[in-house]
């Protein structure tokens, strides 16, 4: 028996994260090893190596002071982008601004191109459905780049309610994104399973707002005492999946 399963209320809706829940994140990483190759193929005295570690330092970096900025909707993706290249491309000794956007305008290309659905995604979309199970989208990250993933995987049309923290202004874990999802899902937000990989958003903003609390652990990551506690842990949405089919058998 999942972890969890036996304290579960049985579920009404469905409140879903997207990125590394049904949004396989693994693509993301590939695009930017193209981007620097792409650029380094196009300006010799520029190292691809190089570029793909100051990348990671940059954005890490980067995401410290204006993270927040983008996830709220206070900065707009482009903008948000060229900094953070501008940023690697600095570490590069690199200062040239048509670098700058070229690499930017690369990374939404190939980014673009990588989003993929996980495997088992769809399957618990559609059992979802079938089960007369509304289902909510609520997702953290600026109101363009995650509407552009939701039309390249082509799946708007599966949720009663797309909650963005760029476009409420506000974030998971705090509870308006929650509260918005509940509100279009129309039951008892006990009743609502949210289901999310990230213990610190999803997990720990899913149960301060009431609702029953579902952790996709894909990798088999350990929780710590310092970490909440999920009503319910599975290591897949196929494992979900099969627990939403037996609960409606």
């Amino acid at each position: 028996m999942p972890y969890g399963l036996e304290a579960m209320r049985t579920a009404r809706a469905l409140s879903l994260d997207l990125d590394d829940t049904l949004l396989d994140g693994a693509g993301l990483e590939q695009s930017i090893r193209q981007v620097c190759a792409s650029i380094a193929s196009a300006y010799p005295t520029l190292d691809a190596n190089e570029l793909k570690r100051a990348n990671g330092a940059a954005w890490m970096e980067y995401w410290q002071s204006a993270g927040d900025d983008w996830v709220l909707g206070r900065i707009d993706s482009a903008t948000f982008s060229q900094e953070g290249w501008r940023q690697t491309l600095l570490a590069c000794d690199c200062t040239d601004p048509e670098i700058v956007r070229r690499a930017s305008g690369l990374h939404r290309q190939y980014a673009r191109a990588a989003h993929r659905l996980y495997e088992d995604s769809l399957d618990l979309l559609d059992v979802a459905a079938g089960a007369g199970l509304p289902i909510a989208l609520v997702t953290n990250g600026a109101s363009d780049v995650q509407r552009e993933k939701l039309e390249v995987l082509g799946i708007e049309h599966r949720f009663v309610a797309i909650v963005i923290s760029g476009e409420l202004g506000a974030a998971k874990p705090d509870a308006p994104p929650f509260e918005a999802a509940v509100a279009a899902l129309g039951c008892d937000r006990r009743d609502v399973w949210h289901v999310g990989d990230n213990l610190a958003t999803d997990v720990a903003g899913s149960l301060r707002a009431g609702l029953t609390s579902v952790w996709v652990n894909r990798v088999g990551q350990r929780r710590t005492t310092d970490d909440p506690e999920p009503c319910l842990e599975v290591d897949s949405l196929s494992q979900l999946t099969g627990l939403l089919l037996a609960m409606d058998a």
